[in-house]
């Protein structure tokens, strides 16, 4: 208990956490202001009976949608206009050049972004405002939207826009101010805030017999080898052994570090962390917001594309493997990294400086890359398998315990570092192995 208690020894630590949970509870209480105009009784009516896309949408709203909140969109314009952007700075030549330039360069990307979060939350919000006015003539539950029309869809468009961007503003608060990356603790605070229901449901399945007790604890099972599997690769590494060349101090000769420091160059299993996921994921909304703007095929591709289905399972598959390479290549530099190594004067045992250290970096992160695209693809399958063979809530098990548990690593490595910089035990005691985070 003295390592938890060091955590409110240090003033600098206690501020950022305590600014992170009231950015938090700000968010959670942003849930309920309802977007003017709509019935929200009936909203989470038709949410809890169709599952599927909605209950998706939903978790990663963080129950924003069966409440028309005006934060309904929640976070995903947001990764949509970073997937974006990050795509166009690998082919577009200026964006490219902007992502070279360094800090400056990523603070003018990201000003983008937000212009470009802006832009999709409008289309978005048009989409559901269009969607929500055609639910009153096929709602059992009574009219979602009191008084359709121009005003309506006005009003929803600015709501539900302004919505986003504070959500935005918000995650950007906590990364600068706080305490881990605001953005994914946004998603995982939403994630949590549902997984009280979800044991609610599931404990009324059991009590109706809809859930056999020998289903629920192979469930739990599975539950807890998910977590245990999703820590071991989170915190998987493939070390590089690198060794530094004497140089002359004076009339003598030393290494740097001295020969007896052991340096390795770590590389993460999997350098993607959650991001492949909610990419995927968010990508796999995008067609409902087209189908409700009433574009020729997208209803088509939707129902295609349900959650659930085997073509839904393929695209997410193929998503995240694509993901997890395309997102460890555009933040992970093997060129930058050798030339980096050689003004050092280190190098890779048995490997030559340069241009062969880059491949050899490359070849490497390319190889364990696929293990941990493939870990993620299983560890993401695994909720739908539990929905269609045990009838169990959506959050147990895969992508919503992935983004908990790596969102959860990263944010105890952040606090670990505080101590430990602090000439604190860390939060494993005195000897104990470092705790380490996606970024470790």
């Amino acid at each position: 208990m003295n390592q938890f208690a060091n955590i409110f020894r240090i003033p600098e630590l206690r501020r950022r956490i305590v600014f992170t949970l009231a950015m938090l509870a700000v968010y959670r209480m942003g849930i309920f202001v309802t977007t003017p105009g709509v019935n929200r009784t009936a909203m989470r009516q038709i949410v809890q009976q169709s599952g599927g896309f909605l209950g998706m949408f939903n978790l990663f709203s963080g129950g924003a949608l069966e409440q028309l909140s005006i934060f309904a969109l929640g976070i995903m314009p947001y990764v949509s206009a970073s997937i974006i952007f990050q795509l166009m700075s690998v082919v577009v030549k200026p964006l490219e050049e902007l992502r070279k330039e360094g800090e400056a360069g990523q603070r003018k990307i990201n000003q983008y972004t937000r212009y470009g979060t802006v832009v999709l939350s409008a289309v978005q919000a048009t989409g559901i405002a269009l969607w929500l006015e055609g639910l009153n003539s096929s709602s059992q539950f009574g009219d979602v939207v009191r008084d359709p029309g121009w005003t309506f869809r006005i009003m929803t468009i600015i709501s539900m826009t302004t919505g986003t961007a504070f959500i935005m503003w918000l995650g950007e608060q906590i990364t600068e101010r706080g305490i881990g990356n605001g953005i994914s603790l946004i998603i995982f605070s939403g994630i949590v805030a549902d997984l009280p229901d979800a044991v609610t449901q599931t404990w009324q399945q059991i009590t109706i017999g809809q859930i056999q007790p020998v289903h629920l604890l192979m469930v739990t099972a599975i539950a807890v080898a998910v977590i245990g599997t999703i820590i071991f690769f989170e915190r998987g590494q493939r070390r590089i052994p690198i060794m530094y060349a004497r140089r002359s101090v004076g009339r003598r000769m030393e290494t740097a570090p001295t020969a007896a420091t052991t340096q390795h160059l770590p590389l993460r299993v999997n350098g993607a962390g959650v991001i492949p996921p909610i990419f995927a994921s968010s990508l796999l909304m995008f067609p409902q917001t087209l189908a409700n703007l009433n574009i020729p095929g997208m209803q088509t591709l939707q129902d295609a594309l349900s959650p659930g289905t085997w073509q839904f399972n393929v695209v997410y598959v193929a998503l995240i493997i694509f993901f997890a390479f395309f997102y460890t290549a555009v933040t992970f530099q093997p060129v930058e990294l050798a030339d980096s190594l050689k003004k050092q004067n280190a190098f890779i045992p048995q490997v030559r400086p340069g241009k062969a250290t880059a491949e050899f970096i490359d070849f490497v992160v390319t190889r364990i890359t696929v293990g941990g695209a493939l870990y993620m693809a299983v560890v993401c399958l695994i909720p739908s398998l539990l929905v269609s063979w045990f009838n169990v809530p959506f959050f147990f098990g895969g992508t919503s315990v992935m983004i908990v548990v790596g969102v959860a690593l990263d944010t105890v490595q952040q606090v670990e570092s505080h101590l430990i910089t602090r000439n604190y035990e860390g939060l494993t005691g005195p000897g104990g192995p470092r705790i380490r985070g996606r970024r470790g």
